[in-house]
């Protein structure tokens, strides 16, 4: 291992309960980009599922879930910066759209619940005067940071519209109120979820759980913006990135088949994990 990282053990255990045979894919892995900082992995009832990588490079499996109770797990170990993740400069600038890259014009789009088109106004009204690049991105992560209420529970149907009106949502309505603020300026933006420890947070800690924020493109490269802890973070290890949530559903399904249980961990090695079951998940 190089200086300046550490190990972190991520992964999750779902359980599963099918009427009969039901197809499901997983997106549960690190990224592909981070392909090369997996230590090692494997999952547990092995052999893995049939491996495959999306349009947007997410590490995908797809395997049959059978008839009644099924559990499955995955287990890596990743190698991450032991510092917080960079933010960007001033020179980092916000491109005009005529001199965005042709494959950067897809993120300024609106999607299904990242409803860009219908933010602009409440979006130019908040941020119009705000310094375009980095204080632009400050301005939207910290009003979303400071006007939007954490633990309000939402639907997997929640757009930005019924976010904004209602001032509240969980981890996934913040990113996508980030996603929708920048794409409705002209900023490319994508949403991500993944793992995040709370290395560097003083407890208490909640339940382990995925997390979910949002990157945008300044100067020449993608930047992590998360607006619910509005802070670098160490540690992060992005899972699958898309328009929206819709996206990158950890577990897709067809067919009849309910989550029941899950359990996610991600914990530094040689740490006390904090892998807490949730039961009777919906």
């Amino acid at each position: 291992m190089s200086p300046g990282q550490i190990d972190l053990h991520v992964g999750c255990e779902l359980g599963y309960q099918a009427e009969e045979e039901t197809h499901a894919v997983t997106l549960i892995e690190p990224h592909s980009s981070l392909q090369h900082t997996i230590a090692d992995e494997h999952w547990d009832p092995g052999p893995a599922p049939e491996r495959f990588t999306d349009l947007y490079g997410n590490v995908g499996r797809r395997f049959e879930l059978q008839p009644g109770a099924t559990s499955f797990a995955y287990h890596a170990t990743v190698r991450v910066p032991s510092t917080p993740e960079p933010m960007p400069e001033e020179r980092d600038v916000q491109h005009w759209i005529e001199d965005l890259p042709p494959a950067l014009l897809h993120w300024l789009l609106p999607s299904r619940l990242c409803q860009s088109d219908l933010l602009g106004d409440a979006a130019w009204e908040l941020f119009g005067e705000v310094p375009r690049g980095p204080q632009r991105l400050s301005a939207i992560c910290g009003w979303i940071h400071e006007n939007v209420s954490y633990g309000v529970a939402s639907v997997p149907s929640t757009t930005v519209m019924e976010i904004l009106e209602r001032k509240g949502g969980m981890c996934r309505d913040f990113a996508h109120l980030g996603v929708g603020f920048c794409r409705a300026m002209g900023i490319p933006a994508r949403y991500v979820c993944g793992y995040l420890p709370d290395i560097g947070i003083p407890g208490p800690y909640p339940t382990m759980d995925f997390h979910a924020w949002f990157e945008v493109w300044l100067g020449e490269q993608w930047w992590t913006y998360d607006a619910r802890f509005n802070m670098p973070r160490i540690g992060r290890v992005p899972i699958a990135r898309g328009r929206d949530a819709v996206d990158v559903a950890m577990v897709t399904t067809y067919g009849n088949a309910t989550l029941e249980t899950m359990k996610v961990w991600s914990d530094e090695v040689g740490e006390p994990q904090a892998t807490v079951a949730v039961e009777g998940v919906v």
